[in-house]
């Protein structure tokens, strides 16, 4: 019986650099850049300290770097640490329409450890993180982006199938030994998104490291001969049936190789969740349009899709993790700061008096949708003092697939994470990725800016 498992390993494993549209690999580096981008910035923040600390402390010297450090371990640690400082302050990309996938912090990151570990070149790198989107990708729009209704963090369940393809097609693996590795990566996922209610946010950074680091897990044991259930994605007890609730198995393997859903990335504008970008966005028009300022709003309020009321109307946000998730501290936030800049996502925002007052005042609805809307697409009604209202509705911003960032614009932001370390090495570093398929050798880049 050929089951899914079986299938997408295939495709994985057969999938050649010539055979990708050159659109394609242009997105998958800038999901490349992205991603080095965000844990060059996350490297410095004193939870993502805590994970390098305990890399280097149980690991091996190794040939992987911990990005944004002079640190180097063994990979599957620098799998690890990189996945969580990737995910570190809410600033790796995604996908539009979600599925509930990372493809920065699940495929970038450990393909990036073997690379760099086996000296491998950017065509090769590049070729094994299209295969590991294409592949998770299906994963999460077969879940039908149900798993978090359940309580389960997304990524952190995706991700290291995405990871276990790009690290196998890396190693060379078979198509028998990369529907292993598949079969491994479903005893491997994990993640709870409890940290949305009771606190303890720094663990939701952690998931990303973890299923980067199952992922490498899965790919090795899989190429030294350790097997896993064929039926991994919708068997009985499998993934689907397991982790989800209504899902549709026809999309694990629906147009491999002629739909690419890396077209579909999106890299974040603001260092908060996707599901407050839109009404971010908004507030900034609104700003701008009518000179205001937090000062002269009174009430705030947000219609938005179903998973923005269940799980991001968080009006009181406990830590700091807690507040990037909730759509009313990130509204309330940009009226008083400039959300562009991540450094204003801080612990002194999350103490400002006036910035808790007005995320207390939010409102959040669910908007009725129109037929061609965006999952994204909001509505936010301000209230000013006097009785004015002022309102703005839109449905995506610049970075998602049908604005995306020019090579200039992502440059730009690359730099906003990097360039206070030491800006010359961050250019340099900036314009070899952006011909990643040049680099004849990953262990050659300098990524300790």
């Amino acid at each position: 019986m050929t089951t899914a498992a079986h299938t997408l390993a295939q495709f994985a494993v057969g999938l050649a650099y010539e055979r990708i549209p050159r659109e394609v690999m242009e997105r998958t580096k800038d999901c490349l850049i992205d991603t080095i981008g965000a844990c060059v910035f996350g490297a410095e923040l004193p939870w993502s300290k805590i994970v390098i600390e305990y890399a280097k402390r149980n690991s091996a010297p190794g040939g992987s770097s911990v990005l944004g450090t002079g640190i180097k371990v063994r990979a599957p640690f620098a799998s690890l640490a990189n996945g969580a400082l990737a995910h570190a302050f809410e600033l790796d990309c995604l996908c539009q329409p979600s599925v509930g996938v990372h493809p920065g912090a699940s495929l970038a990151v450990p393909g990036l450890a073997v690379a760099q570990g086996r000296g491998k070149n950017g065509k090769d790198l590049l070729a094994a993180m299209v295969a590991g989107y294409e592949v998770m990708y299906r994963i999460g729009d077969a879940a039908r982006h149900s798993s978090e209704k359940l309580g389960f963090h997304a990524p952190g369940l995706t991700g290291v199938f995405g990871g276990a393809v790009v690290v196998g097609k890396l190693m060379e693996l078979d198509a028998q030994r990369m529907a292993n590795a598949l079969g491994i990566a479903g005893s491997l996922c994990s993640g709870l998104l409890e940290f949305s209610r009771s606190g303890g946010g720094m663990v939701k950074r952690l998931h990303l490291g973890r299923a980067a680091e199952g992922g490498f897990m899965a790919a090795v044991l899989a190429r030294d001969g350790y097997t896993g259930p064929e039926g991994v994605l919708e068997g009985k007890f499998g993934f689907l049936n397991t982790f989800c609730r209504d899902a549709e198995p026809a999309r694990l393997t629906r147009s491999c190789g002629e739909e690419w859903h890396v077209l579909k990335t999106t890299i974040k504008r603001y260092a908060c969740h996707i599901t407050a970008h839109v009404p971010v966005t908004l507030v900034l028009d609104l700003k701008a349009r009518h000179g205001l300022s937090g000062s002269d709003v009174v009430q705030i309020s947000i219609a938005g899709a179903e998973k923005m009321v269940s799980h991001h109307a968080i009006n009181e946000p406990q830590d700091l993790a807690m507040a990037q998730y909730s759509t009313p501290f990130c509204t309330a936030l940009a009226l008083f700061r400039d959300p562009t800049d991540p450094r204003v996502f801080s612990e002194e925002a999350l103490a400002d008096p006036a910035i808790r007052a007005l995320a207390r005042t939010a409102q959040v609805t669910l908007r009725a949708a129109a037929p061609r809307d965006t999952a994204l697409a909001s509505r936010v009604a301000l209230r000013l003092k006097g009785g004015k209202e002022v309102y703005g509705e839109g449905q995506d911003f610049k970075g998602m697939p049908g604005k995306p960032l020019s090579r200039a614009e992502l440059f730009e932001k690359f730099l906003k994470l990097t360039s206070h370390r030491d800006r010359a090495k961050a250019e340099r570093l900036f314009a070899q990725l952006a011909e990643a398929e040049r680099v004849a050798d990953f262990s050659a880049l300098d990524f300790a800016l």
